[in-house]
């Protein structure tokens, strides 16, 4: 229940700040390298040799709620009241199930480093943040007071689960083009968790005294959460790694696969453990203040200690929110005049840590420094979206807007605009999905030597295109520009 009043607030607050947008894949941004490691932003002969977002956050983060509770959420989030007449009270168990990410780079900065090797250089500062979950029905009508339990007493009907985990992240990438085919990269990490949560609740009931205006609520689970934000501040150690590759056939096919944020989070001894199993009372229930009373309640049973040990500090270890992609597309001229070039992408990503499974038909159509794409996605939730972006590029700056849930997203912008028509408006899931980046390029010109107007870059081979030669190549011996 807790994460109906916190989680909701962090996702519609959060998210629309801050996960990987699929319009992204092979476009060349900045955002795009850092997201997918061996993808290049430098382009020789057209692009400055320095790139930076000048501390301009690009932010991507979306979330999705599914269940009975989408208009009880919009209702109470736009309008300030309950609609509760689609919730279900009673046996049944009618399940909710949230789902939200956040993804913002404060600072991105690039270097191209070698012509010959093709290579780039860069540093950057991180935040993610994660949540799910699966809550009842009855969890989110209790907020509401005693208006939807007809009945005096009610046994496992808030048995539901959340987690949730923020954390920034600190760290450097290395691209080269090891061969005319075959591109590499990594991006390492020293991770610093802020905020970790993981609640279960196993066995729970409730008992209304009507005419007192009050209930005891009960509830039995496991509860681990960090200490207060002073104590946890640099406090929770951690490295994360992403590795990538990109290799293009002989018939010009880009296959690209990337292992992304594989790491961990060491959440030091300012983490809380409680195995709870108490009752508390919940007063003034038809109030305005029953909102309150309802998660003051919640608090007093899922932080107290009826065994011994329970509460006490601890320290344990949680894996990063990694995910392994595979992506194949291919660029067409539609023109003769090779004016608008089309470049369809499809991605498949699966989060190796969790079920979450996602194919991606990602359609950009480009003309002059223009693109518009048009995206298509389906879930392992049997969830179909729709999203779209729009950006402008140039070799030395590039801008771009969109969302991978065009429709939802301007239902709950339309919803924030007081629509009555948008807020009791239910499908198979509400959700929001924004990304938004700008990046520009600064410096000399990076100029092949035939073409320089200043002292070009040196022309060795990258380190990882030196080791490719002296395992593949080794009487190779004159310099080949990729």
């Amino acid at each position: 229940m807790k994460v109906l009043l916190v989680g909701f607030c962090l996702l519609f607050f959060t998210t629309g700040l801050f996960a990987q947008s699929y319009s992204q894949y092979n476009t060349g941004t900045l955002y795009d390298s850092f997201e997918n490691p061996s993808q290049k932003s430098f382009t020789p002969d057209s692009s400055r040799m320095f790139a930076t977002n000048f501390l301009i956050p690009n932010i991507d983060g979306n979330f999705f709620l599914r269940g009975n509770a989408q208009q009880t959420v919009k209702s109470r989030y736009f309008n300030g009241d309950y609609n509760n007449k689609n919730l279900v009270v009673g046996p049944g168990n009618n399940y909710n199930y949230l789902n939200g990410s956040a993804n913002a780079y404060e600072l991105m900065f690039k270097m191209f480093t070698s012509l010959n090797g093709n290579t780039e250089v860069g540093f950057f500062i991180q935040s993610k943040a994660t949540i799910r979950g699966t809550i009842t029905d009855e969890s989110v009508a209790l907020f509401d007071g005693s208006t939807s339990f007809p009945n005096n007493s009610y046994s496992n009907v808030f048995n539901s689960r959340y987690n949730y985990q923020i954390y920034n992240q600190t760290g450097f990438t290395y691209r080269e083009q090891v061969t005319k085919q075959l591109a590499v990269g990594i991006k390492l990490a020293y991770v610093s968790g802020s905020f970790d949560g993981d609640v279960n609740i196993q066995q729970s009931g409730i008992t209304y005294d009507k005419p007192n205006d009050t209930a005891t609520l009960y509830l039995k689970g496991v509860n681990r959460e960090v200490g207060s934000l002073n104590e946890r501040l640099f406090k929770n150690p951690g490295m994360s790694a992403s590795i990538g590759a990109t290799y293009v056939t002989d018939d010009k096919f880009s296959i690209q696969g990337n292992i992304k944020d594989l790491g961990f989070i060491y959440w030091n001894r300012f983490t809380k453990d409680y195995n709870f199993n108490s009752s508390a009372t919940i007063y003034d229930l038809t109030s305005t203040e029953r909102e309150t009373a309802a998660y003051d309640a919640y608090n007093a049973i899922t932080t107290s200690s009826t065994t011994a040990g329970n509460g006490k500090s601890t320290n344990y270890t949680t894996p990063l929110d990694g995910t392994a992609e595979l992506s194949v597309s291919k660029s067409f001229w539609v023109d003769n005049n090779n004016l608008i070039k089309y470049s369809p992408t499809l991605i498949a990503s699966k989060e190796l840590f969790y079920n979450s499974f996602i194919g991606v038909w990602v359609n950009p159509v480009q003309y002059e420094n223009y693109t518009v794409t048009l995206t298509a996605s389906y879930d392992d939730l049997k969830i179909f979206n729709l999203g779209g972006q729009f950006m402008i590029k140039s070799p030395n700056a590039e801008f771009f807007i969109g969302s991978d849930k065009l429709a939802q997203s301007a239902n709950l912008l339309e919803s924030q605009l007081k629509s009555h028509t948008a807020i009791n408006a239910t499908g198979a899931f509400t959700g929001g999905d924004i990304f938004i980046g700008f990046s520009m390029k600064f410096g000399p010109v990076i100029e092949h030597p035939m073409n320089a107007s200043v002292i070009p870059l040196g022309e060795e081979k990258g380190f990882l295109g030196r080791i490719w030669d002296k395992l593949f190549n080794p009487n190779v011996g004159t310099i080949q520009n990729y």
